[in-house]
């Protein structure tokens, strides 16, 4: 790993991936965080594998030269099909939201019966089912694509009665297989986290992935130090102004460093010797 003082680097689609950013800043006050929304390219869900791929690796050569000393990919979408292709670009530890997901569903279930939703990319790759069955070869698993919740989290409109209509039809087949527990598998979907508890009740757990993967932060970073407080980057391939109004709303707060970059398409970075 590099130095403790090098940032932690985290890198979505879009905004969703300010979930994960702010579980981690909670958790961890006194690490400087580098975050990269691709808001050019975004959504990822529909996307081909391989076009995932090729923008995730991107995405991670950025944040390596912005000297991260751990890439967090937020990205579902890309947690699914870019993991190996993204460590076979550096050294540095890279974690995905799949595996610290799936096993907080594996705990989380009382009756195995888990629900599963994402973009149509993470449905697809059938990550999360495959992670679950692994951990827990009983559990009767339910998948279900939902591509309106990304705009919905994009626009603002998480709390508002089409969030709600929208909800009741996606997830109807879900309660109806009488799941228990539910994973949040895209990060934009905390962002309708009240909507979706409202639609599914009280008795559905929801597992959100960006609260899963501070487990596995902590077995990497050193205890933090006590009177230093990190400082937060943040950089956008397009849309400034949007990312800048939604992340203050989503953050509660107003964030004060944002750049908006262009990635070069041939932009690699080899392993250190």
């Amino acid at each position: 790993m590099k130095t403790s003082n090098n940032p932690i680097g985290i890198f979505d689609s879009g905004i969703g991936g300010l979930t994960v950013f702010k579980t981690i800043r909670k958790a961890f006050p006194a690490e400087d965080i580098v975050y990269f929304g691709d808001t050019a390219r975004v959504p990822y869900g529909p996307k081909s594998k391989n076009t995932v791929i090729e923008y995730s690796i991107q995405n991670a050569s950025f944040l390596i030269q912005q000297n991260a000393k751990i890439i967090i990919v937020a990205c579902n979408t890309s947690s699914a099909v870019a993991l190996p292709y993204i460590r076979e670009i550096t050294d540095i530890p890279v974690i995905g939201v799949i595996v610290p997901g799936a096993i907080a569903a594996s705990n989380a279930t009382r009756n195995n019966r888990i629900g599963i939703i994402g973009t149509e990319g993470t449905i697809r790759s059938e990550a999360y089912t495959k992670e679950i069955l692994a951990l827990k070869e009983s559990a009767d698993i339910h998948s279900t694509p939902c591509p309106l919740f990304v705009s919905l989290a994009e626009e603002g409109w998480e709390n508002s009665q089409e969030a709600e209509t929208i909800a009741e039809t996606y997830l109807k087949q879900l309660l109806a297989e009488k799941v228990d527990t539910i994973v949040l598998g895209c990060t934009h979907y905390p962002i309708l986290k009240s909507t979706i508890q409202k639609v599914v009740g009280k008795d559905v757990r929801l597992v959100d992935s960006s609260e899963a993967i501070i487990d596995s932060l902590r077995m990497i970073l050193p205890n933090p130090e006590a009177d230093k407080i990190g400082h937060d980057y943040f950089f956008v391939s397009d849309n400034e102004e949007k990312f800048y109004n939604l992340a203050s709303r989503i953050l509660n707060k107003e964030i004060y460093s944002l750049q908006k970059v262009r990635l070069r398409e041939t932009w690699f970075v080899e392993k250190s010797d």
